[in-house]
């Protein structure tokens, strides 16, 4: 029979009894934490160099018409995940985070959807499509200055606002009757050039769902035709602008810009 090692047990026991008052005074601080009141709510909304649809003051009110309690509550009440969960329903909100900590500061970094373009369809309906490909509702207090695309848009807010774009994109069968997929493509791929994107401020959608650009010069119009070989065409419009309408300042010499050919651009004089 094996001699039993004392030293051994006595550390067993000693580590066992250690765990436990560790344990124990976890729970402690942690019950007197959830007691702790709060009594300072910090609202930072992190992208207002790019938009400016809410500040800290709109998230306070937001909470305040919910009747949530923040402000003189115990921590142990506020349910941070639900505080989240309200905060990223606000349709100018793409993310938000909460945190609270045991001094009783309550902080909230906030997100800011970025639209890319703002659709007019032929109800008179007005929305945008972020970045995120998702609709977005006008704001009543701030326009954002973005592509617009007009024309031939039937799509109503209502029956696409629950359907990300880049959805529609992935099914064959919404695509072929939505043009708001189109209208995304070409209006990301606008926003990340810094010479498109100054010069084109309009996409309209022809009867035959082909597309023209309205450019902020020039008083023409680009006739695009069918969002395909999307990158090929616009670099050819940034070739034939540089290298064609720079060195002969014919800016206010055509009515139409026609990019649609392939390895051509076609101009029809006014």
């Amino acid at each position: 029979m094996k001699k039993l090692n004392i030293r051994k047990i006595i550390g067993v026991v000693l580590w066992i009894i250690g765990l436990s008052g560790l344990l124990t005074s976890l729970a402690f601080v942690n019950k007197k934490e959830k007691t702790v009141i709060a009594d300072n709510l910090t609202v930072t909304i992190l992208n207002t160099e790019e938009n400016s649809f809410i500040d800290e003051q709109d998230v306070k009110n937001f909470f305040k018409a919910r009747k949530d309690s923040i402000v003189k509550a115990q921590l142990g009440n506020i349910e941070v995940t639900d505080l989240e969960k309200a905060l990223n329903s606000h349709p100018a909100i793409e993310n938000a985070e909460v945190a609270v900590d045991i001094n009783g500061d309550v902080t909230m970094n906030v997100t800011q959807r970025t639209p890319v373009v703002r659709v007019f369809n032929t109800d008179g309906e007005s929305y945008y499509i972020d970045n995120m490909s998702k609709l977005m509702p006008l704001s009543d207090t701030y326009t954002a200055r973005v592509l617009i695309a007009t024309g031939f848009i039937k799509e109503p807010f209502a029956s696409r606002y629950s359907i990300p774009v880049n959805d529609i994109i992935k099914n064959d069968a919404l695509s072929k009757v939505s043009v708001l997929d189109d209208i995304y493509t070409l209006s990301t791929y606008i926003a990340k050039d810094s010479v498109l994107a100054s010069l084109i401020h309009q996409i309209n959608v022809t009867n035959d769902k082909e597309i023209e650009l309205y450019p902020s010069i020039g008083g023409h119009i680009i006739i695009f035709g069918e969002v395909k070989d999307v990158k090929e065409k616009f670099e050819k419009l940034k070739l034939f602008y540089t290298e064609g309408l720079n060195k002969t300042d014919g800016w206010h010499k055509y009515s139409t810009i026609n990019i649609k050919y392939k390895n051509q651009v076609v101009c029809t004089k006014k």
